[in-house]
């Protein structure tokens, strides 16, 4: 009896396997960058500060030329110090010189010393990499 159970599960592995290989290969979608960019960007305006403080961190990520005026909105207007920061980063990120120079001016003007000592230790990070490479 065992061994006739053993032996229908076995025979039933097989015909799972082999209707699994018969089965087409689904076709796999590539990464739409500019998709994706439009999502964050949408997801910078959102009320919920998670989906925000990701948003922006991807955006850096990215790259994308497109947030740097959105992310330095968040950094001058927003009441959270977490979202403040983390627009900083994304914008240190991007590199672009509108990003930094809102980044130099966080250190001297916003409120919270969280975010100006963050934003000070961004800008230094970005002197110290920019100015290694050049040389």
């Amino acid at each position: 009896m065992k061994s006739a159970v053993l032996l229908l599960l076995f025979v039933f592995t097989i015909f799972m396997s082999v209707g699994m290989a018969v089965e087409p290969a689904k076709q796999v979608k590539t990464f739409n960058k500019d998709l994706a960019t439009k999502n964050l960007l949408i997801g910078l305006e959102s009320k919920n500060n998670g989906l925000i403080c990701s948003s922006a961190f991807y955006l850096g990520e990215y790259n994308s030329t497109q947030a740097v005026i959105p992310l330095m909105k968040i950094l001058k207007n927003s009441a959270a110090e977490e979202l403040r920061i983390s627009a900083a980063l994304a914008l240190l990120k991007i590199g672009d010189a509108r990003g930094i120079y809102a980044i130099k001016q966080a250190i001297k003007f916003d409120e919270s010393e969280r975010v100006s000592n963050m934003c000070s230790k961004f800008y230094n990070a970005y002197l110290s990499q920019k100015f290694s490479t050049d040389s």
